[in-house]
């Protein structure tokens, strides 16, 4: 599986965090992308995968023989997504090889305007994911999860890659500054 492809799964998953709930996580529904990503990194060939009660995910890969000596490699992303624009029923928009023009955002027939956006035109001819407009896309930080998911996998996929540890890490509430709150960085 890509990376995009990873990132529109998980951008489905509700994980929208709350600043006035006052427990951690903030909200039980982050569990749900939490133990997507252990059974993935299970299936992957990560024994020790885990969430705890705190909705902190957790998971390493060992060394390759011959660098046990190398440093280890920590990857991190957080799982939640922003309180304050709608984080639940998003529906993604694929839009390939896009053309360079304004972007309709097809909830709502807003569209992303060149003009106010002059960045877009960067990405001519590239693939675009969006949100439709009703909610947000949940890219930040669900891209960057995807992304580890798709290097994990790849190293499961390729023994013969010569690597040190590799310890993957994934964190609750970032979006709300408590994402490093109980982050068991010795472990």
């Amino acid at each position: 599986m890509r990376a995009y492809e990873r990132l529109l799964q998980y951008a489905k998953v509700y994980t929208t965090s709350d600043p006035e709930s006052g427990t951690h996580p903030s909200t039980g529904r982050q569990f749900d992308l939490a133990r997507l990503l252990v059974e993935e990194m299970k299936g992957m060939g990560i024994e020790d995968a885990a969430v705890d009660e705190h909705c902190y995910v957790y998971g390493t890969i060992p060394a390759t023989p011959g660098c046990e000596g190398r440093p280890a490699l920590g990857l991190i992303a957080h799982m939640d997504t922003a309180p304050a624009a709608p984080g639940e029923h998003v529906k993604p928009q694929v839009i390939e090889n896009y053309d360079g023009g304004d972007v309709l955002l097809a909830g709502t027939g807003a569209y992303m305007r060149v003009a106010q956006f002059p960045e877009l035109a960067n990405w001519k001819g590239q693939t675009l994911i969006t949100a439709d407009g009703t909610t947000l896309l949940g890219a930040d930080d669900k891209a960057g999860v995807a992304e580890i998911m798709t290097a994990v996998a790849y190293l499961a996929e390729h023994p013969e890659v010569p690597h040190g540890r590799i310890a993957v890490g994934f964190t609750p509430d970032e979006e709300i500054g408590e994402g490093a709150m109980l982050f068991d960085i010795p472990g």
